[in-house]
């Protein structure tokens, strides 16, 4: 409208926890004073999850939706307005509103072409007889709270397997792979600690092969089965030296595999996605790959681990997540604002209005990693 100057909407900051105050204000500027019916406030987190598929010879599009939080304030004005409508004067106003999150498990922000989470403030200016106008403000929730210190997490898991490299007839040695993984849950930019030991008795060269997976499997309540979709990515690869035969080796990877910046693990919360990571270890040869191998399931949490009997506390950050894993490739239509050519022939990227954000280890302050 011609009248309004200016509408934001600002918040006191970015990200949240759950529990956590959000503290925000909405700003209008008006150069006219006009009839004002109310300012209205909602909080509302989403799930939603949409793809097509083919169902009877046709393609349609599936989708579902579930709700975290949708809470409503009216912050000017009043909710039946039976007398006359009040006028707000022209002028800068500010409208300031608070929404405590709640103390439940929230799941994570997550930006996926499939099936996205989002946390948003809308406001709405209600104005008589004309289209109301409307602002969103996107932010980010941190969550769920998985603390690296619980003790399901800081028991080592131990893994072996072996193979014979010929048929048992021939006699010939067997390769044995023995992997002692300290912990299983780790924070963004944290070392895994992995050790591992190679005992190749066989008559080939083998290498190590250790992967890191992301697994997102994507949910749609439609009949009796559903409908869902599943996606994986690799997070990391890292390939070792040679082990000759006849011989035994051990590794560590000590700082060499660091976790990148990716979504939180989220299982059992929302039951439209769920977000998993498995370590892969293998042993390869020059004609066949995993001879042997093991699996260990890694949670990525929220708190990262900390020193027993240390007072010190790890400094965190907050990074987008990297564009390789589901979670930082995809970037909705709605948060890409293009720019005007202004005849000038240089490869522009579009401005990102926003992008969720996951808690990291900040490795320059924390010297002891």
């Amino acid at each position: 409208m011609d009248y309004i100057k200016e509408f934001d909407i600002k918040l006191d900051k970015e990200f949240y926890y759950a529990g956590e105050q959000i503290n925000g204000t909405v700003f209008l500027d008006t150069t006219e004073n006009f009839k004002l019916k109310m300012v209205r406030v909602i909080l509302r987190g989403k799930a939603h999850a949409e793809w097509k598929v083919i169902l009877s010879g046709d393609r349609r599009t599936v989708k579902d939706d579930q709700y975290f939080i949708d809470e409503r304030q009216i912050i000017w004005g009043e909710k039946n307005v039976e007398t006359t409508v009040p006028i707000l004067p022209r002028g800068f106003h500010k409208f300031p509103f608070r929404f405590m999150l709640p103390e439940s498990t929230l799941p994570c922000s997550f930006e996926s072409k499939p099936c996205c989470i989002r946390y948003y403030i809308k406001v709405t200016i209600d104005i008589p007889y004309a289209s109301p106008p409307q602002g969103m403000k996107y932010f980010t929730i941190i969550g769920p709270h998985i603390d690296c210190m619980d003790e399901q997490y800081l028991k080592p898991t131990v893994g072996q397997d072996k193979r014979s490299t010929c048929c048992w007839c021939c006699k010939k040695g067997t390769v044995t792979l023995r992997c002692v993984l300290e912990r299983s849950a780790y924070v963004c930019n944290e070392s895994l600690k992995l050790k591992a030991t190679i005992d190749n008795q066989g008559a080939e060269e083998v290498k190590l092969r250790v992967r890191l997976m992301q697994i997102c499997e994507f949910f749609i309540d439609r009949g009796v089965l559903g409908v869902n979709k599943e996606l994986k990515h690799l997070v990391f690869e890292y390939r070792g030296s040679c082990v000759k035969p006849n011989s035994r080796t051990k590794w560590d990877s000590s700082n060499s595999l660091v976790i990148p910046t990716m979504p939180t693990t989220l299982v059992g919360i929302c039951r439209l996605a769920q977000i998993y990571y498995v370590l892969s270890v293998s042993l390869d040869t020059d004609k066949d790959f995993d001879i042997v191998q093991l699996h260990f399931p890694i949670t990525i949490g929220t708190v990262p681990f900390r020193i027993p009997n240390s007072n010190t506390t790890p400094a965190v950050k907050y990074e987008h997540a990297c564009s390789h894993v589901e979670g930082g490739q995809y970037i909705g239509p709605e948060f890409l604002m293009g720019q005007v050519y202004d005849g000038n022939e240089v490869n522009r990227e579009p401005i990102v209005l926003y992008k969720p954000v996951y808690v990291t280890v900040d490795r320059s302050q924390n010297t002891s990693k």
